[in-house]
């Protein structure tokens, strides 16, 4: 990565160019020098360079024309005007079409020692934005998402696709499985990861504040709003949007949202004046919305034009090969690199366990083992009473059931029903999938038992 001292500066006055070229030499730049316009993009082409500074005033070529001509190549380097006789005319329109900065002559080498350092400050936050633009493109890749199933290989190969495209994707699966790293992983290897990434969450925004939060609101729209203030769409613009568990959005900002699928517009609160945004949305949710859109708590046009893409990342109890790695992953995550001996009883509990909680849940879990090892041993102590438990008894089984004092079937009902609900983290439609009962004689039984 350059220091940000290749420098190249065009002026048709040999004499400034010899007198500037001095200065900034001694100031430790590599100085190369143009005479007219035209030998300065031959130039600008032939090497790299990290600065320009270019008169406005030349023979062949203006300086505005060579500012042109560099933007529409690179729009990282610096770019910086030099005007004649106190003019701000030129500096104004090169300011607008892009130059950075602007000297304007005469100048003394204080304003010149000024105006390039400012530049260099500049150009360094853009190799810092740069360099943390890669490590965040290779922090989030799909190298990184662990993945041992068959499933979990399956949804990977999917996102890759999609990643490349421009399509609305829909993440579905339970609370904890990896929907928003996904999420992540899809935009940063998109045609958009140079632009924003912007996630919402809907349910912990309240419901008077989440028209605001996502389009953006006018001064005096409502009390409180004391100036105008971008929404998330706005922000996102040439980017991706993240709305995660959009099941919970209100149903009044369904249709706001459709639109903006649809058209790519949306008007901020309190105002008539449509903004046009260029927008990826990528949602997620752990809501069967099939069954939310048959209640009528979710618009059925809005469903389908958000499952252009569906994508559903299957639970942790269906992809336990995962789980010895992704233990290890997280061990040493959270222990900073160490290694630990995990003892073999441990991985067993770890396998048998059903984990309501899916990846968070065992990371939370390995979060607790590094800090209760000792001698970088994980040992059934390191465990929560949660797991332990499980050891002890075992919940459903035939011979566990015939050891209850009450033997009725109305009991037995209740306690499978319990044990589906909770396998399914509460989610009554996939309890009732367990059952293998419709969900609507999962209500009725639950209705008659009184677990309503």
């Amino acid at each position: 990565m350059s220091n940000g001292n290749r420098l190249l500066l065009i002026d048709d006055d040999i004499n400034l160019c010899k007198v500037i070229g001095y200065q900034l030499e001694k100031q430790g730049f590599q100085v190369s020098i143009a005479h007219s316009g035209k030998e300065g993009l031959k130039l600008f082409e032939s090497r790299q360079f990290d600065i320009v500074l270019t008169d406005v005033q030349m023979p062949d070529l203006s300086g505005i024309d060579v500012l042109k001509k560099i933007r529409e190549k690179n729009d990282q380097v610096i770019v910086i005007i030099i005007t004649a006789y106190g003019s701000l005319d030129s500096a104004i329109k090169a300011c607008q079409l892009g130059a950075d900065d602007y000297l304007t002559k005469p100048f003394s080498q204080e304003q010149l020692r000024f105006v390039i350092g400012k530049a260099q400050r500049l150009r360094e936050l853009q190799q810092e934005n740069i360099q943390l633009k890669e490590e965040l493109i290779d922090q989030h890749g799909f190298n990184n998402l662990i993945s041992r199933s068959p499933k979990m290989e399956a949804v990977l190969k999917m996102a890759v696709r999609v990643a490349a495209s421009d399509a609305t994707v829909l993440i579905l699966g339970e609370s904890g499985t990896g929907k928003e790293l996904l999420a992540r992983a899809i935009h940063y290897n998109s045609p958009r990861r140079d632009k924003p990434l912007i996630t919402v969450n809907c349910p912990s925004i309240p419901d008077n504040l989440l028209e605001s939060e996502l389009f953006g609101h006018v001064k005096g729209a409502f009390t409180g709003a004391i100036k105008d203030r971008k929404g998330k769409f706005e922000m996102a613009n040439g980017g991706t949007i993240f709305l995660d568990e959009i099941g919970d959005l209100k149903f009044d900002l369904q249709a706001k949202l459709l639109r903006v699928l649809q058209e790519q517009e949306f008007e901020p609160v309190g105002s008539s004046e449509k903004i046009h945004v260029d927008v990826r949305i990528i949602a997620a949710t752990n809501k069967d919305l099939e069954q939310l859109v048959r209640e009528g708590r979710f618009r059925e046009d809005l469903y389908y034009r958000l499952s252009v893409f569906p994508i559903t990342i299957p639970p942790l109890r269906e992809r336990k090969e995962e789980i010895p790695v992704l233990f290890e992953h997280f061990l040493k995550k959270h222990g900073q690199g160490q290694t630990f001996r995990v003892e073999p009883e441990v991985l067993d509990t770890l396998m048998r366990y059903h984990w309501p909680g899916n990846v968070r849940e065992l990371e939370n879990v390995a979060e607790r083992a590094v800090i209760l090892a000792q001698d970088n041993r994980i040992t059934m102590d390191c465990l929560p009473p949660s797991l332990t438990r499980q050891e002890k008894t075992t919940t459903l089984s035939g011979d566990a059931l015939l050891q209850e004092e009450d033997l009725s079937l109305e009991n037995i009902e209740r306690k499978v029903i319990e044990e589906a609900l909770r396998r399914a983290g509460g989610n009554r439609s996939k309890a009732a999938r367990l059952l293998n009962i419709p969900r609507h004689v999962l209500l009725y039984r639950l209705k008659k038992l009184g677990m309503e």
